[in-house]
């Protein structure tokens, strides 16, 4: 796999633009969430077809690029069910001043967890995993390592806020319970914040992860 990370925005957010291998010429982008400029200019750098956007969550720093980048590409966007209004207003639900303004967005698809997903050549497990936010789910890309995009869920040494209107955090460590569980110790995760990281990294060293450590 392809795997192309780029860290945009005031909060370091990462995007993520992923193929089936290095000589592909079509590709998924998950959670665009700035710099829409410097996205695109990477996908027709490539010269890629962008068979769709996929949306982890709907917090403004994960989707503030999407319109720009679907208006350009033409790529349907697939948006967490329990988050759909959120996209469709993005201003409404920016919980501070001086960020933005974002462009709203109508999504084309919703997922919940529990779809399996061919884009790109690839097939794509969807995981509903909330505690962050009230949808979030989880893309695991099938490979002889499931790769994990995890977006705020799981990170290299912490785990996703849970102070965020809809957040709950005995839900977020069930929801790491369950990639614990489903998934193998060398699974890659690629976090929506800092760097990648492994389940098995994660289960042995992540501070946050102690009672679940066992599993």
């Amino acid at each position: 796999m392809d795997v192309r990370g780029f860290t945009v925005g005031p909060l370091a957010e990462n995007s993520y633009l992923l193929r089936a291998d290095a000589s592909a010429d079509r590709a998924i982008l998950v959670d665009p969430g700035e710099e829409a400029p410097r996205l695109i200019a990477a996908i027709d750098e490539l010269g890629v077809t962008l068979d769709a956007i996929l949306l982890t969550h709907t917090h403004f720093d994960h989707i503030g690029a999407v319109a720009p980048v679907a208006r350009h590409t033409g790529a349907p966007v697939y948006v967490p069910a329990l988050e759909r209004a959120v996209l469709a207003d993005i201003m409404a639900y920016v919980p501070w001043p001086g960020f933005g303004p974002f462009e709203s967005y109508e999504a084309d698809h919703t997922v919940e967890g529990g779809e399996e997903l061919t884009l790109a050549d690839m097939e794509l497990d969807v995981v509903f995993t909330p505690g962050h936010s009230p949808g979030h789910v989880t893309y695991a890309i099938r490979a002889e390592a499931p790769v994990l995009v995890s977006g705020d869920v799981l990170f290299q040494g912490s785990v996703g806020r849970t102070d965020l209107p809809g957040g709950d955090a005995r839900e977020l460590l069930q929801s790491i319970a369950t990639l614990l569980d489903r998934f193998p110790d060398e699974a890659p995760v690629l976090p929506g914040h800092m760097g990648t990281t492994t389940l098995g990294r994660e289960r042995a060293t992540n501070p946050f992860l102690q009672g679940l450590a066992a599993r």
